[in-house]
């Protein structure tokens, strides 16, 4: 008899837990929809926290590591799909943390991520990403190959965000190949390329005029190039 009410009380205790799990799931997924819908991205982030521990799921940890990183958490976003680089990880996966340990300066880590998804999809995006992390690491010959693989495959409605004015501003991805390229080309040989350089930054400035981290490389080459003209 007493075994009888054991199992009586354990299949109503795990009846119970069930249900409860149940409600919080249902609880839960009705608050994701909800703070998605007002856009509160915080309410999105404990939602799904939330949702994964009642019911793990890696393709909901990606979307969080993604919304993290989107966010510029970039550390939260690699706590939560780690630093591992394994071939079955999702586009999504591996692109937060390529996004996540460029943010956090590491590039020789990041680059191995953007190198993985130009495997999968080569375009100029990544090219431009990855020619940026090349030129940190002074790999100018492989730096330059990635420009020039982007500059030939990029298309006119093609866009890149930048962040260093109070004002962030968008440029066509061309001229921000353009700029790169002259970059890589005056560290490639600072003496001679710097023509060729301001040249390059010149024609990056011609595609978008508003480009203000070309046009504040272009006055430190002129400058640079004034110096030398007068020791000359």
């Amino acid at each position: 008899m007493k075994k009888l009410i054991f199992l009586l009380a354990v299949v109503t205790t795990f009846g119970a837990t069930a249900q409860t799990k149940s409600e919080l799931l249902k609880h839960f997924e009705a608050y994701y929809k909800e703070m998605k819908g007002q856009g509160d991205v915080q309410g999105v982030i404990n939602a799904m926290t939330h949702l994964n521990v009642i019911q793990p799921n890696q393709q909901r940890l990606d979307t969080l590591a993604y919304i993290y990183v989107t966010e510029g958490r970039n550390l939260e976003a690699l706590n939560t799909v780690g630093i591992d680089q394994n071939p079955t990880d999702s586009d999504i996966n591996t692109e937060v943390k390529a996004i996540a340990l460029k943010g956090i300066n590491q590039p020789q880590r990041a680059l191995a991520f953007y190198e993985e998804l130009f495997k999968r999809d080569a375009n100029s995006y990544i090219a431009y990403e990855i020619a940026d992390l090349k030129t940190q690491l002074q790999d100018f010959a492989g730096a330059k190959a990635s420009v020039d693989f982007g500059l030939t495959n990029v298309k006119p409605d093609m866009k890149r965000g930048f962040y260093e004015s109070q004002q962030p501003y968008e440029v066509s991805l061309k001229a921000a190949l353009t700029y790169m390229k002259a970059l890589i080309v005056f560290n490639m040989n600072q003496t001679d390329n710097l023509d060729q350089a301001i040249t390059l930054l010149n024609e990056a400035l011609t595609m978008d005029a508003n480009f203000n981290l070309a046009k504040i490389s272009k006055d430190a080459l002129a400058a640079r190039k004034a110096d030398q003209t007068k020791k000359e």
